[in-house]
């Protein structure tokens, strides 16, 4: 009896204690339901419907980029992208197989497709698979649609380009967005397959402007993430991106690059002397803009990247050049403002001597005696070698600065180079080495440590005409700070601090070159034109002129191999009374600025006075406003 009795307890407390348990259970899953079905059912709620809602994002119309008429530099075309989406694809790689039996996918695409599908970030986003679809790649795709899960044709807008070849330096163009690009903007715009953004000219300085802003549509999927219908009640449309007027007048930069059609490669830069207006930015060797939105070949590219003449670079902001000669028209204004007068006569016998050194003038027998007019007009480097001397490098450089040489103009444009003005200070830091009177020599005629862009050039001879007001060069017509736009205030340049009358002789100078009959650029002045052009010739030497082939001859330059042959140079501006353009042309390794600078510079001025008196007539349209350009599409 008491061994049952003990069997009895020992069956009763284990029953309490599995009773126990299971109310402990059961409480915990009382709690859990009630904190799932009451306090957390919103949650879960939410969660449901972002099972069932779906979001899209809506691509912004990128905005148009015109000259100052509005001709159309960059504009939007509907094209046709083949897209998968992977979570949609149970079979991916039999997919593409299918695909690959309709229109062409070369192996390398279809690897370059699975590895973006497997860095996707995000797997509802779609990969492209092909752009540019022609109609009869979209019907055959479209007919055999029920057999391609995950497989979508999308229309959407393409940029082009209607004058790629003559504004590719200016516009630049779009491209592909890359890892780069990702890990810099966290703008979820660029992970759609079908976005292009700014890589180079105004299509990059401007880019967040040029974007505009996403927008979003909500959609009801199923369970396979297929699309049902869609809610309009909470679209948000996309804001379109802003429009740009540029400065730059197409005409005149469709005419400028056929001008220089017969020249290797070349820079051209025409500017407002009084607002800084450039109404033409030439680089020459071009290239099609229109290879880049689309994903330029690799064959395409590297024709481009190992052409001798450099069409991708920017010859106008990033060409760095010994301005020779032009750069004579500093050293002069330098002299005025420390007091030496325009009457000082130097003899030029053809060389000087400089301790054990010889410096020769580019006339070989010498000018004779000049005065400071007459050095410029006829170009004599004697009088440089020892107006230089006299003046000092520090003088020459700080006068180089004011007149904007040896630091970026600040163009809304990127990719600008700085230039450079040499003096003690820099040669010390930079060389390791101390000034010598030789350095001062040979900045005197711009050659040397001395360098400077083609638009420092143009900026550099606006200053010295516009009565000495620091103006500097602008590519658009409005202001934009990042997605903003705003107008652009005139402008109110300050003074670069240099007496009238030192300006007024440089001019004068400067009129002499090619209006005198013994000036450089005589060959040159504007026949049967209202307009008196003036200027100033340059000529910088590439490679160094020995001792022994001044003994025997000095080739010429068409003699030369072309790297070999001195760069041409010439700064111009018009008209002479009331000067309202300035125009800085390099023709690399063109020979004498005389011969290849100053010829074009004419024409150039040539059709700007046509094309003002086109416009007076009322046989060129007015300059476009900005908000006019969205009713012209």
């Amino acid at each position: 009896m008491a061994r049952e009795r003990g069997r009895g307890e020992v069956f009763g407390r284990r029953a309490a204690l599995l009773a126990g348990g299971k109310f402990v259970i059961l409480s915990a899953l009382g709690v859990r339901l009630y904190s799932l079905q009451v306090l957390e059912a919103q949650r879960y709620r939410d969660m449901a419907e972002d099972n069932r809602v779906n979001f899209r994002l809506l691509e912004p119309t990128r905005g148009y980029i015109v000259d100052r008429y509005g001709a159309p530099l960059a504009v939007n075309v509907q094209s046709y992208r083949l897209e998968i989406r992977a979570d949609l694809t149970p079979d991916l790689p039999a997919t593409l197989d299918a695909l690959g039996r309709l229109i062409e996918i070369p192996a390398k695409e279809r690897a370059r497709i699975l590895q973006a599908v497997k860095k996707s970030r995000r797997i509802f986003l779609p990969v492209t698979v092909k752009e540019n679809l022609t109609w009869e790649q979209v019907s055959r795709v479209e007919v055999n649609a029920p057999d391609l899960p995950g497989v979508d044709i999308k229309a959407h807008e393409t940029r082009l380009y209607p004058y790629g070849d003559a504004t590719a330096h200016v516009v630049g163009y779009v491209s592909a967005v890359n890892e780069d690009d990702l890990e810099a903007d966290d703008d979820p715009l660029l992970e759609l397959p079908s976005t292009r953004i700014g890589k180079f000219g105004i299509e990059r300085q401007y880019e967040l402007a040029l974007r505009g802003r996403a927008g979003r549509k909500e959609i009801e999927v199923n369970a396979l993430g297929r699309e049902i219908r869609e809610f309009p009640e909470r679209r948000i449309e996309a804001e379109p991106g802003h429009d740009i007027v540029t400065t730059i007048d197409l005409a005149l930069q469709r005419f400028i690059i056929d001008r220089l059609a017969d020249q290797h490669a070349a820079a051209v830069a025409v500017m407002d002397v009084n607002n800084g207006d450039v109404l033409a930015l030439v680089s020459t060797p071009t290239y099609d803009a229109n290879l880049f939105p689309k994903g330029i070949s690799p064959g395409a590219w590297q024709d481009l990247v190992n052409n001798r003449y450099k069409p991708l670079t920017n010859k106008v902001v990033a060409g760095q050049y010994a301005p020779g000669s032009t750069f004579k028209l500093i050293v002069m204004l330098a002299a005025l403002e420390a007091g030496i007068g325009p009457g000082l006569t130097n003899h030029c016998s053809g060389f000087i001597q400089l301790g054990d050194r010889k410096f020769h003038c580019w006339k070989r027998w010498g000018h004779g005696t000049l005065d400071m007019l007459g050095s410029i007009r006829e170009s004599c480097d004697i009088y440089y070698y020892e107006l230089s001397q006299k003046l000092g490098i520090e003088r020459i450089a700080e006068m180089a600065r004011r007149l904007g040489l040896g630091s970026p103009t600040g163009v809304d444009l990127g990719g600008e180079r700085p230039g450079n003005i040499p003096d003690s200070d820099w040669k010390q830091a930079v060389v390791g080495d101390h000034w010598r009177p030789g350095d001062t020599v040979v900045a005197g005629i711009g050659q040397g440590y001395v360098e400077a862009t083609p638009l420092q050039l143009a900026m550099m001879t606006a200053r010295i005409v516009n009565g000495g007001k620091a103006v500097t060069p602008r590519l658009t017509r409005d202001l934009f700070v990042a997605d903003k736009v705003s107008a652009r205030p005139d402008p109110e340049f300050p003074s670069i601090g240099v007496e009238n009358y030192s300006l007024v002789m440089v001019k004068k100078a400067m009129q002499q070159v090619v209006n005198h009959e013994k000036g450089t650029a005589r060959g040159s002045r504007l026949v049967d034109s209202a307009w008196t052009m003036s200027g100033k010739t340059g000529t910088s030497q590439v490679r160094r002129i020995t001792a022994a082939e001044r003994r025997k001859r000095v080739l010429k330059n068409e003699e030369l191999e072309w790297l070999m042959r001195d760069h041409a140079l010439f700064v111009a501006f018009a008209p002479f009374k009331s000067p309202r353009y300035a125009v800085a042309v390099v023709v690399e390794h063109g020979g004498s600025g005389s011969k290849a600078a100053a010829p074009v510079a004419r024409d150039i001025m040539l059709e700007i006075e046509k094309r003002e008196q086109q416009f007076v007539s009322g046989e060129w349209p007015a300059q476009v406003a900005l908000s006019d350009i969205r009713d012209r599409r």
